[in-house]
């Protein structure tokens, strides 16, 4: 074959992976060293995009280089099959949202199959699949079972747009994730999973994941938000009832001047029942709960607020304050009220000097003046030294903490208390297409779980999907009425269906074993692949999936099922694909399909392009004659082999006498340069990019020897390595290609399947190095010199160099630097 034709080279080779099972990962043997390569799993909306192509390409590229190197790969794909979308379209087009996504599943598997992706599809998994979502349901009664899963009354995330729940994790800047749309808090019954328990392992844990990206640590951090402080009780005046507050600062407390309470602080009603403050203070409240949480939350929003009428008693100093409710609490940190110390906080000052509140220092600097409200322009937030604070006035902050905790603890009015931004799981949703949650609710026996050889409770095939409020499982009677598991009196299953996160947490698991009917997947068949080696996936999930996914390994460590706590070694965050400046999305209309791309410059152009346009951690920026650019390399290769392939010796011919001088050297050296190259880019410094770089360099190398008229066997030999070698390492960036290259040299096998090439150590000895030249510290020319070269000969080439010799000329030489074999720095005047 002369042209390079991917239409004609990548369906056969495709084709030929599948004949002979190339990519099917079996259980290894002990001792064996495995390789676990996972991308995130796709939600089959309908078509691929570019975004999704530079993903799977880069996990592909390092699962055939590792699978190359000769470790045992596992390397799958699956479906994150359940959620909004699909019953979207269900209703808008009358389908059943199982036959829409299974037509998406169908049309996404082939275009990822078209791409050469390398997975093992005997292993592939979709998550609406009864076969799968049983294991949520059977996961969900064990913490059951272990008091890990609760139900509970709250006020909770609610976006109008899908009515439904959200988790905390879920609103991002105020707003939906999936939708964008605005959320607010609504009052409901949820159930709950108690991340909170492992907050803790969850904080410490992040300690140990070295190999995650230090932006991501730091997120799930400040997400967990673990903060020490004190609880104390503000007693309600003229009533039995307290009012509880968290503050890490309880060393200010004597000058709290007032109490404020979030708007969804549950006491309010109580508080202005019957009272002539109870129509402004309801109306307050209302106001700011019909408000988004970015609009009430969002910094530099004005603080604001009302007065109750009601005041409340400081537990240290018996000082009554005035109980305000204020826009600028949250209901989730904390108890929900704060004791408000102006002086000694930004917010409070602020709220304070609007509504003409007392401004009391308490706490000054050690080594400097005491504080005067009158004067003050902004609080003093430091610790220092109490002043004014009774019996721990002198004392510094650190140490009256201690004592205040201490007096709080034996007076029976506080305690010292940890605290975590971090709250616990809701994964109840006001959906069909999702896992739904086993237990029924009987008149007699409560709350009962479905026993375990009764799962799955499967969805309902017919049930009507009309888009209006709540959960459409609540409307199909055919599955709400049932017989309740313990004293088959009538009893209703539960409406609600899980968080389709539930489903992605723990999904890489059952890839090892995925079709067990008996557990969710053996340990023992698990246990080689875990945890993960190399996981890939969007930044934006760092404080959704991300710590849901550790959660749950966590949990199945306590029940025994793995004995990892943290599920991934090594976390990479790609950059997203973006076309004119934005974010690829379909509601922009900026989508690029990969389809006509592979049709006008094939599968391999198009992963080549995703991988060598940009680092991958960094954005990419859609360009159609960058594509354009990648096809010219490949046909640039193709037709340089094509013009050198007569003259190549078969393979496995010795070594010619001559090939370890002239340009036969130099070329083998260029060769095992690009090995080793390419081998640290993917195996070390995830730089496909430039790995990508070092294959073109290569072939620039190449070409001027095939274009030579005159025979030389030491350089046709060289050649022949050369090309071979090319096949090996443009097997993970362009790997229909690479086979057809390596078919046509004559290589044994599949190239796919060959093993990685090997440096050899002494080809990248050179005899001459390349030194910098420098005058003055400024770079003036770089020189080829004998390795080990003196001082006094490195000075003397240097001085032959026209830049350096224009940049001496006139000047004295006061000193001379020499780094040998790396650096000359000649200082002059």
């Amino acid at each position: 074959m002369s042209d390079y034709e991917p239409a004609k080279i990548e369906p056969r080779w495709q084709q030929e992976w599948e004949r002979q099972g190339a990519f099917r990962t079996r259980q290894p043997c002990a001792g064996a060293e495995t390789f676990y390569c996972l991308e995130m799993l796709p939600y089959p909306s309908g078509n691929l995009h570019m975004g999704h192509v530079r993903n799977y390409s880069i996990g592909d590229a390092v699962a055939r280089f590792e699978r190359m190197r000769g470790r045992d790969v596992m390397h799958v794909l699956g479906w994150d099959a359940f959620g909004m979308p699909a019953e979207n379209a269900a209703i808008k087009h009358g389908e059943n949202p199982a036959v829409w996504t299974r037509k998406n599943i169908e049309t996404m598997r082939a275009q990822m199959q078209r791409l050469g992706a390398s997975y093992d599809w005997e292993r592939e998994i979709a998550t609406c699949d009864p076969t799968y979502y049983r294991w949520n349901q059977w996961f969900f009664l064990k913490m059951l079972e272990r008091d890990l899963a609760y139900r509970a009354r709250r006020r909770l995330n609610w976006c109008d747009h899908c009515e439904t729940v959200l988790a905390n994790e879920q609103v991002v800047d105020g707003r939906c994730w999936r939708c964008n749309g605005a959320v607010r808090l609504r009052m409901f019954e949820q159930w709950f999973l108690r991340i909170t328990n492992y907050a803790d392992e969850l904080l410490a844990g992040l300690g140990g994941l070295e190999r995650w990206p230090e932006k991501v640590r730091t997120m799930q951090r400040n997400w967990i938000g673990r903060s020490e402080g004190a609880r104390v009780r503000f007693g309600v005046v003229d009533s039995e009832e307290a009012i509880e507050v968290f503050t890490t600062r309880v060393d200010t407390i004597y000058g709290a001047t007032y109490v404020a309470l979030a708007a969804e602080h549950p006491m309010i009603e109580d508080l202005v029942g019957g009272r002539p403050e109870e129509a402004a203070v309801l109306g307050f409240v209302e106001e700011q709960q019909a408000r988004s949480v970015e609009d009430r939350f969002a910094e530099g929003a004005q603080k604001v607020g009302v007065f109750t009428g009601r005041h409340a008693t400081n537990p240290y100093s018996g000082e009554r304050v005035p109980i305000w409710v204020a826009n600028f609490v949250l209901m989730d940190v904390g108890s929900g009220a704060i004791m408000s110390v102006p002086a000694h906080d930004q917010r409070d000052f602020d709220f304070a000097r609007a509504y003409d509140l007392p401004i009391r220092p308490v706490v000054h600097a050690a080594d400097g003046p005491p504080l005067d409200s009158a004067t003050m322009e902004a609080a003093f937030p430091d610790l220092g030294v109490l002043q004014d604070s009774g019996p721990y006035s002198g004392l510094t902050s650190a140490a009256a903490m201690e004592r205040m905790v201490a007096d709080a603890e034996s007076q029976g009015f506080g305690c010292g208390e940890t605290v975590y931004r971090l709250k616990d799981w809701g994964i109840s949703r006001q959906r069909f297409w999702g896992t739904p949650i086993p237990v029924v609710h009987c008149e007699d026996c409560g709350i009962v779980g479905i026993p375990e050889d009764q799962l799955p409770v499967v969805l309902p095939e017919e049930t009507p999907l009309t888009g209006e409020g709540g959960s459409p499982l609540a409307r199909d009677e055919s599955f709400v009425q049932t017989r309740c598991p313990r004293c088959d009196g009538p009893a209703r299953r539960e409406t609600d269906t899980m968080d389709t996160f539930v489903d992605s947490s723990w999904y890489y698991f059952r890839y090892l074993d995925p079709h067990n009917d008996t557990a969710p997947f053996d340990k023992q068949v698990q246990a080689p692949w875990t945890p993960v080696d190399l996981y890939i996936g969007g930044i934006e999930h760092a404080t959704m999936h991300l710590i849901y996914t550790r959660f749950w390994t966590m949990m199945m460590r306590d029940l025994g099922l793995v004995d990892v706590a943290e599920p991934v070694d090594r976390l990479f965050t790609q950059g997203m694909v973006t076309k004119d400046g934005a974010k690829m999305s379909k509601s922009k209309d900026n989508v690029v399909d990969p389809g006509p791309m592979i049709d006008r410059f094939g599968a391999d152009t198009t992963r080549l392009f995703c991988l060598f346009a940009a680092p991958p951690e960094k954005g990419l920026e859609w360009s159609e004659s960058g594509v354009e650019g990648c096809h010219r390399f490949l046909k640039r290769v193709w037709r340089t082999f094509d013009r050198a392939k007569q003259r190549l010796p078969a393979i496995g011919t010795p070594a010619p006498a001559g090939s370890a001088a002239g340009e036969a050297l130099a070329l083998r050296r260029k060769t095992h340069e690009t090995i080793g190259r390419v081998t640290n880019d993917l195996s070390k410094r995830m730089r496909l990019n430039t790995a990508v770089a070092a294959i073109m360099e290569l072939i620039n190398a190449v070409i001027p020897l095939v274009d030579r008229e005159d025979a030389d066997a030491a350089v046709d030999w060289s050649l022949r390595e050369a090309f071979e070698v090319l096949a090996k390492v443009l097997a993970p960036f362009a790997p229909h290609f690479a086979e057809e290259l390596w078919s046509q040299l004559g290589g044994d096998g599949l190239v796919s399947l060959a093993a990685w090439p090997e440096t050899d150590p002494a080809l990248l000895e050179r005899d001459e190095v390349t030194l910098i030249v420098q005058v003055n510290g400024k770079l003036r020319g770089r020189i080829q010199v004998r390795r080990g070269c003196s001082q006094d000969e490195a000075l003397e080439l240097a001085r032959q160099e026209d830049r350096v010799a224009a940049n001496l000329e006139g000047s004295t030489l006061h000193r001379v630097i020499y780094v040998a074999d790396r650096l000359l720095n000649l200082v002059v005047s």
